[in-house]
């Protein structure tokens, strides 16, 4: 009875959250002017999602936000667990206070960072360039974090033992840290592409013409100009979460493991 009442509640529970989800992906699916009928679709069609994705632009937001995202999560957490490594198994002066100086910076509200991010990167002319999207949010500090707690608990022996055979600590760090390291790494790298593929506030701020938009800039754009039209905002909404969505599915197993890892060493 205990196992039944329990399988139940999560199917409840999963019913719950996943039917906004499924509303508005038949929202979308419907025929323009039918948005708010409650009830399903007698006729299926993509319309919507061709007119937002081909007429509207969206092709090429989510290919925006796809340099971005991609650019950004990759390089991001290439620098981390290279940070990583190094505050985990090397020496070097003042080793512990900047690690914690560090984490302190995780306190200082973002907010307090966009001034002068945007006048560094307009200095540098890097208004409306992916230079300017990309480049401001490569350091990633709560990624030094868990990427340093995971690689402090493999056991120095080995690393050692891997000198001796005269590994370098380039490839100490590829063939033998991330390796070890990879759920959490793989963590950090979702954690990074989500927060850049929805990172609209620094995106709507560099992106100076259409051409340059995000999906969340053009998202906002598109409702605030098109507010009546549900069903082509539905389709707009379904296509932003496309990559999320992928990603978690395929990643979820690396991404659970990670953070139960993370979150229990140290």
């Amino acid at each position: 009875m205990k196992k039944f009442l329990w399988y139940f509640s999560v199917t409840l529970l999963a019913i719950i959250f996943m039917f906004p989800f499924v509303w508005m992906l038949l929202t979308a699916l419907k025929e323009p002017g039918t948005a708010l009928v409650l009830s399903l679709p007698k006729k299926l069609t993509l319309y919507n999602f061709k007119k937002v994705l081909f007429e509207f632009g969206f092709s090429r937001f989510f290919l925006n936000s796809l340099i971005v995202a991609l650019s950004s999560a990759t390089v991001s957490t290439l620098f981390a667990s290279l940070a990583a490594f190094a505050f985990a198994k090397k020496s070097f002066f003042m080793k512990e206070y900047l690690f914690w100086l560090f984490i302190a910076s995780m306190m200082v509200p973002g907010l307090l960072y966009v001034i002068p991010q945007f006048l560094i990167v307009y200095k540098l002319g890097w208004i409306n360039t992916y230079w300017g999207m990309i480049v401001p949010h490569l350091a990633n500090v709560f990624g030094l974090f868990l990427i340093t707690q995971f690689m402090r608990q493999v056991p120095d022996s080995l690393l050692e033992s891997a000198r001796i055979d005269g590994a370098s600590e380039f490839k100490i760090w590829w063939r033998i840290m991330v390796p070890l390291a990879f759920p959490i790494v793989a963590t950090v790298f979702l954690l990074n592409f989500q927060f850049h593929w929805s990172n609209f506030l620094w995106q709507l701020i560099v992106a100076q013409s259409e051409e340059m938009y995000t999906v969340p800039v053009g998202l906002a754009m598109f409702k605030s100009a098109h507010e009546e039209a549900y069903t082509l905002e539905m389709a707009a909404s379904s296509v932003s979460i496309v990559p999320i969505s992928l990603l978690f599915i395929f990643a979820q197993r690396y991404f659970i493991e990670g953070i139960t890892q993370g979150a229990v060493k140290g």
